[in-house]
């Protein structure tokens, strides 16, 4: 168990701030001094670590922004972000000095973060080209295993999992593309999120696998995670990968866990390890124990899928990254990922048309799966190894630990790995939880009730899981239980006072709050309207913030109302000033052609008063 400082959970540190007894400043201070101590004994796990003044600076600033009245849902959290994923102004090196540049913009999840009161520490350490699943494959160290200095730490999000476990920052930014964000968390007893593919911009994150890489969230608790992940998605038109419908999915886990049904390998491997076998036997107890029934399911498909990413064409994807230094200055490489990368070339478009056959026959081969199973529990890994035997064995010990994660993105699987508690020997084992995309939040609520059933310790840290983390929720409320008023943006006809306003207080519906948009939309008045209407779009890139209201109601009257919704308007994810997202009213594009461009009123009602001083001769 590490010495630790201050708790640095989401809960923990807002209860300080809210209570006026810690400021942001003091917290990066206290990270920074951590951190010097971490490094003094070599511990590897960061790669660049921003100046304390400059960490004191931003803190500062969010304090002035938060008592202007600015909504910060992450004010004063630090984080660590890996060395694939650019930060304005770090260096990005992918653990390769030959590499090395300092990017001008920011990764938009780190840029979201940033905007929502999460504070940068610097950029943790990984394997290589983020080319492993063990996390020795770095020329700046080997991260330590905190529970044990022979071990692995995993990857390759070494640094990331090491960082958090420690209790140096409260949530790390990784990614993962072959298991590189849930192994590291099961070595290292943290939570690893990984969304679906494509929820998480991976624009200036520097490919392993570009077509199925994630950027992934790192934390001591599914909930810390969860919050990372909502306000970090999101639809990136600059990001060929990112999916169109990033801002519907939903990370934060609900009340009530959905899933009954658990799939489970009819044979497991665990490559003779009996302790991770145990580890994950009583994992499964205490899933029935919390009212899931186990499925036994036939694993091929599984496997098969995974095998591609290590022995199809998938593999020459990487020569994206390495590819250039590979040819020009091999030297540079470390001798795994040297050999790795040669024989990446040895694939052309026939085989590559033949694995995606086959990866699709695979995909359909799942479905079957899901017919029978709501989710799919695995361990994290089958096993862990001493860095010296993986040293020696590099390439085949790495794949064994793949076995449960390699598959994940090639079948578009969401996962959540969590903490499955101790083996005899004092390591931490893991679990994880995987599903089809868009069931980020239905695996979110399964995981995290686990890990309260689990309580324990918060990573490597002397703190234990909270009271009010552990208490678990009613699993079935009953009937008449309340059911949960859904949410809905207005921006025109619907607004308090506005002609359309009745259709929402005669359905019971309720005022929340006024907001505004991300200064990422427009507005229009849209022409030939009865009454008249605007039409709101988004711009990411040349958008005004618009004012609007929130709304509550009964779900069955949410339905009935967003029912009635007429083209060209259309009911869709808007993105609000504190980085959150709403359902709400927007417009189709085709609709806004020649219509007046309303967007520097900041509002409906705004512009409306002004057309009508224009027409009482009162226009200003």
């Amino acid at each position: 168990m590490v010495k630790s400082g201050r708790n640095l959970t989401f809960e923990s540190l807002g209860k300080e701030y809210e209570h006026g007894s810690l400021r942001p400043e003091d917290v990066v201070r206290e990270v920074h001094a951590r951190i010097d101590e971490a490094r003094a004994k070599s511990q590897n796990a960061w790669l660049w670590v921003r100046e304390v003044e400059a960490l004191v600076d931003d803190a500062r600033a969010l304090t002035a922004r938060r008592e202007a009245g600015e909504v910060l849902p992450l004010f004063g959290v630090p984080f660590a972000v890996k060395d694939n994923i650019d930060v304005a102004g770090l260096p990005t090196t992918v653990a390769c000095p030959a590499l090395e540049h300092v990017p001008s913009e920011s990764n938009p999840v780190v840029e979201r973060l940033i905007g929502a009161g999460a504070i940068v520490i610097g950029k943790s350490n990984m394997d290589q080209l983020a080319m492993g699943l063990v996390g020795v494959r770095s020329p700046y160290g080997v991260p330590v295993n905190p529970f044990d200095a022979r071990m692995i730490p995993g990857g390759s999000s070494s640094g990331s999992a090491v960082a958090v476990a420690t209790g140096q920052v409260s949530f790390a930014l990784a990614t993962d593309t072959a298991g590189s964000g849930r192994v590291p968390a099961g070595f290292n007893n943290v939570v690893g999120l990984k969304p679906t593919r494509g929820a998480l911009s991976t624009r200036g994150v520097a490919p392993a696998c570009r077509s199925i890489d994630c950027v992934t969230v790192l934390a001591m608790t599914v909930a810390d995670a969860c919050a990372v992940a909502d306000i970090g998605k999101g639809w990136d038109e600059r990001d060929p990968f990112s999916r169109p419908d990033a801002g519907d999915i939903v990370f934060a886990p609900g009340a009530r866990v959905w899933s009954r049904r658990l799939a489970v390998p009819r044979v497991l491997e665990f490559f003779g390890d009996r302790q991770a076998e145990a580890t994950f036997r009583a994992a499964l107890d205490r899933l029935e124990g919390m009212g899931c029934s186990i499925v036994e399911i036939d694993f091929t498909p599984f496997l098969e899928a995974g095998e591609l990413l290590y022995g199809g064409p998938w593999v020459a994807e990487r020569l994206v990254a390495g590819g250039e230094l590979l040819a020009a200055r091999p030297e540079e490489l470390l001798p795994v990922t040297r050999a790795i990368l040669s024989e990446a070339g040895g694939y052309d478009a026939m085989a590559t048309f033949a694995g995606m056959y086959r990866l699709g026959a695979l995909k359909q081969a799942v479905r079957r799966v899901w017919s029978a199973a709501d989710a799919l529990v695995v361990p994290t890994s089958p096993t862990i190894y001493r860095i010296d035997q993986v040293l020696a064995d590099p390439r085949s010990l790495n794949a064994n630990l793949g076995i449960y994660t390699t598959f994940g993105n090639l079948l578009d699987l969401a996962g959540v790995a969590v903490p499955a508690g101790f083996r005899e020997d004092g390591l931490p084992s893991g679990i994880t939880f995987l599903a089809p995309a868009g069931r980020d939040a239905d695996l979110a609520a399964l995981a995290a009730e686990h890990h309260r059933r689990l309580g324990g310790r918060l990573g490597a840290t002397v703190y234990e899981v909270p009271l009010e983390y552990e208490r678990p929720p009613d699993p079935q409320p009953s009937a008449t239980a309340r059911a949960e008023r859904m949410k809905i943006a207005v921006v025109g006809a619907h607004l308090s006072g506005q002609p359309l306003n009745p259709q929402l207080t005669d359905a019971g519906g309720t005022l929340a709050r006024a907001a505004k948009t991300a200064s990422r939309y427009r507005l229009f008045a849209l022409p030939g309207t009865t009454p008249p209407k605007p039409g709101l779009l988004r711009k990411p890139h040349e958008g005004h913030a618009i004012d609007l209201e929130v709304w509550e109601l009964d779900p069955a009257e949410f339905g009935r109302f967003v029912g009635r919704v007429q083209a060209p308007l259309c009911i869709g994810s808007i993105e609000l000033e504190d980085g959150s997202w709403v359902q709400g009213f927007l417009c189709e594009a085709h609709a806004v052609a020649g219509a007046e461009d309303i967007s520097e009123w900041g509002g409906w009602r705004a512009y409306c008063l002004y057309r009508e001083g224009l027409e009482g001769g009162k226009a200003r």
